[in-house]
């Protein structure tokens, strides 16, 4: 068993509470190697909220930076530099979902972005990407980009109220598999965040992938 990244094709588009039902979903554990932004709940505390997760298994940031703004920034104005090469998947005795920093060519320094950092771990990639208008640009340039740093794409994960025009066409022209979407959730609560994944999401195609 190893487990899931998790990129978006923005920031802010859900990919935290996609993580947080497929953690609990899978029984997994959760990592955010860099975590910008420390005012107010970090991803690490709403994932462990939402997928009801025990401390345990939820892994120390490897970077807690204090401004919410692309890690190379942060970074600079906390005086420190990310050690792109020492940023290794840490072991762990569950599956493992991790959760990059907004998208997937946000920049962890000035010379190297997110994508360079998956393409040495060789993890399969679940892309979340919100179902609005912008969409099937912002998905298939990811996919280009995975595909030409031959990185692992385990699927699409759509997040937003259904359209399915829009969802196909993604199918059609990128070839990926559909992974299902999840709703917008108002209620959002650990009940209402596991029923929505156990009905809109493909467990079964997800739980293969992570015991290959």
């Amino acid at each position: 068993m190893r487990g899931f990244v998790v990129t978006g094709t923005d920031t802010d588009i859900g990919k935290t509470v996609f993580c947080a039902g497929l953690a609990s979903a899978l029984q997994a554990s959760y990592w955010k190697p860099v975590q910008a932004g420390l005012d107010g709940e970090t991803d690490s505390q709403t994932v462990a909220r939402l997928g009801a997760l025990p401390d345990h298994r939820i892994l120390a940031e490897a970077y807690r930076l204090n401004t919410p703004a692309s890690p190379h920034h942060a970074a600079a104005l906390d005086g420190v530099e990310i050690d792109v090469d020492g940023l290794t998947i840490p072991p762990c005795n569950t599956p493992l979902i991790i959760e990059g920093a907004g998208g997937l060519l946000v920049p962890l320094t000035r010379h190297h972005v997110l994508a360079d950092v998956l393409a040495r771990w060789q993890w399969p990639v679940i892309v979340c990407a919100r179902t609005g208008l912008g969409t099937i640009n912002h998905t298939l340039l990811t996919i280009e980009a995975l595909r030409s740093r031959a990185i692992p794409i385990a699927g699409i994960a759509f997040i937003g109220d259904t359209v399915p025009h829009t969802q196909q066409v993604v199918a059609d022209m990128s070839g990926v598999r559909m992974l299902g979407r999840l709703p917008r959730l108002n209620p959002l609560t650990p009940t209402t965040l596991a029923t929505a994944f156990r009905d809109n999401v493909d467990l079964a195609a997800l739980q293969g992938l992570c015991c290959c």
